[in-house]
């Protein structure tokens, strides 16, 4: 079904304004989100929000979405990247990159309307546990499967 091809879109600021792109201005700073292929490393020109649309459009079931800028940092996830493509498409949205601390996916929840969040980091090095994330999340009223 749909619901079952997920497509992934890696996510980067890009400072070099260009026509015809969604602009986001942030600390005194305007940019827009361009899509990246090859693991973050080589830029498309595609903007995020025209792609995710697009994807939807052909058939998409959900997207998997990491901000490359959060990526590894563990400073929480992209909350303005992740509200803009939740608000642009109406499939569901799995927000990655940036989580560091079972707080962060709190935030991701209570911020935006995010359909899920992927963690790696704070699971990989045993920093914090699933069943820690998972009793936060529910004394904070998300609700999460068990």
């Amino acid at each position: 079904g749909k619901q079952c091809v997920v497509v992934a879109i890696d996510s980067r600021r890009n400072y070099n304004i260009e026509k015809g792109k969604n602009i986001f201005s942030e600390n005194n700073k305007q940019f827009w989100f361009e899509v990246f292929i090859y693991g973050g490393k080589k830029g498309t020109g595609l903007d995020v929000i025209d792609w995710a649309k697009k994807i939807e459009e052909l058939g998409a079931g959900e997207i998997l979405l990491t901000s490359i800028d959060r990526d590894g940092t563990k400073d929480g996830y992209d909350i303005l990247l992740t509200n803009e493509i939740v608000s642009a498409v109406g499939i569901p949205v799995i927000a990655s990159g940036g989580c560091g601390k079972p707080e962060d996916m709190v935030d991701i929840f209570k911020k935006t309307s995010v359909n899920a969040a992927l963690a790696a980091s704070i699971f990989h090095y045993e920093t914090h546990s699933v069943n820690r994330v998972k009793q936060l999340m529910k004394e904070n009223n998300i609700p999460v499967r068990y």
